[in-house]
């Protein structure tokens, strides 16, 4: 089962990735969203040349072999692009067992909670906690994620007094049944985060996430120490060795890596798997409707020390148009439970329509030519 062919079909936000073998094999993955051109540049210059002519099924050799043969290069976009294959990795391994990814990882859900998760600063809190309550009513929600802070703030506020009045606003307005959770987004410095926190802590949010500057470990860990309330963090981090100092120090009480940032499910099980042995739940970094959720609802339908609830965005066309029309079926959720197929693979159609708009590249094993 050799891979022989590895196509793109690229726009500027998003990028799918299919993946052919000689056995006629087809599977579906995609890069990092954002700037997902340029990552698709990538995934044929640095990727595919090394990876074409690979066994198919050993998903693990190809990604060891793009580290290797990229050791100069191994930053942001080289694991954005290395995601696409992965994924698509994933996929034929999955449909050629007659199984979904999820279950093919060891999985036996069939749904998993969510929360309901805001990208927005630039909305008023009565704003932003009326918008939760209707998604409550509607879909049944029972966890809902919110911006506090500036981000990478520098200890500043979107606007004066914002953060205290939306920590109030959302309480208030969902009750206290509900669990809330926080993003400061790198806002804060210790001193300033663990003064925020405990305000946090007297309205009873559960997840505080990234409070300081995500390269600043020894920060995020002073704040985890100081406070009772969840510390959560890793999103932006793809080295090895900064997931084990993160992990092994306890900078963080949830390690949220992103599957498409992280390089894949390969890479990402092996921090969900380190993070198990230390004891610390995983809770996946999702916030866009792009294949990343998908991606993460199977993962962590899976792994043993899966966190709580899965992230779902709520923002619609007016926020993030690209997001939409991609695949289908879409997403489904259900008294705050998202529906995870048990179709082989993915379980997901690419929208033919939506390809047709993408920038189209390809690149060929020679020795299959």
């Amino acid at each position: 089962m050799i891979i022989v062919s590895i196509e793109s079909f690229a726009t500027e936000y998003v990028a799918m990735v299919r993946v052919r073998t000689d056995d006629g094999d087809e599977g579906w993955g995609q890069v990092s969203p954002y700037n997902a051109d340029i990552t698709a540049e990538v995934l044929h210059r640095q990727i595919a040349r090394h990876v074409l002519g690979m066994d198919a099924s050993d998903i693990a050799a190809v990604t060891q072999v793009v580290l290797d043969r990229e050791h100069k290069f191994q930053g942001t976009y080289l694991f954005r692009a290395l995601c696409g294959v992965d994924t698509a990795l994933w996929d034929i391994a999955a449909k050629r067992a007659g199984k979904s990814v999820h279950r093919l990882l060891g999985g036996n859900r069939s749904e998993f909670p969510v929360y309901a998760s805001s990208m927005k600063r630039d909305i008023t809190p009565q704003a932003e906690a009326e918008r939760m309550l209707a998604l409550r009513e509607t879909h049944g929600y029972h966890s809902f994620k919110f911006r506090i802070a500036r981000e990478c703030g520098h200890d500043s506020d979107q606007w004066p007094g914002r953060t205290e009045e939306i920590v109030r606003t959302m309480r208030e307005t969902l009750g206290d049944e509900v669990t809330l959770l926080v993003d400061a987004n790198s806002g804060y410095t210790p001193a300033k985060a663990i003064e925020v926190g405990h305000m946090l802590q007297d309205y009873g949010v559960s997840h505080f996430e990234e409070p300081c500057p995500y390269w600043e470990l020894d920060w995020t860990r002073q704040v985890t120490e100081a406070l009772d309330i969840d510390v959560t963090g890793g999103e932006q981090d793809n080295n090895m060795i900064v997931w084990k100092q993160m992990i092994d120090s306890r900078a963080v009480d949830v390690v949220q890596p992103d599957i498409c940032y992280m390089g894949g499910i390969t890479r990402t099980a092996q921090v969900a798997e380190h993070a198990r042995e230390a004891g610390i739940p995983c809770t996946l970094h999702s916030a866009n409707l792009s294949l990343v959720t998908l991606f993460s609802l199977h993962f962590m339908a899976a792994i043993e020390n899966a966190g709580k609830y899965v992230e779902f965005s709520i923002e619609g066309l007016d926020y993030y148009p690209w997001q939409h029309n991609l695949f289908s079926p879409g997403f489904e959720i259900k008294n705050g439970n998202c529906l995870i197929s048990d179709e082989p693979g993915w379980g997901i159609e690419i929208d033919p329509e939506w390809l047709a708009l993408g920038e189209y590249r390809v690149s060929y094993n020679a020795a299959s030519s």
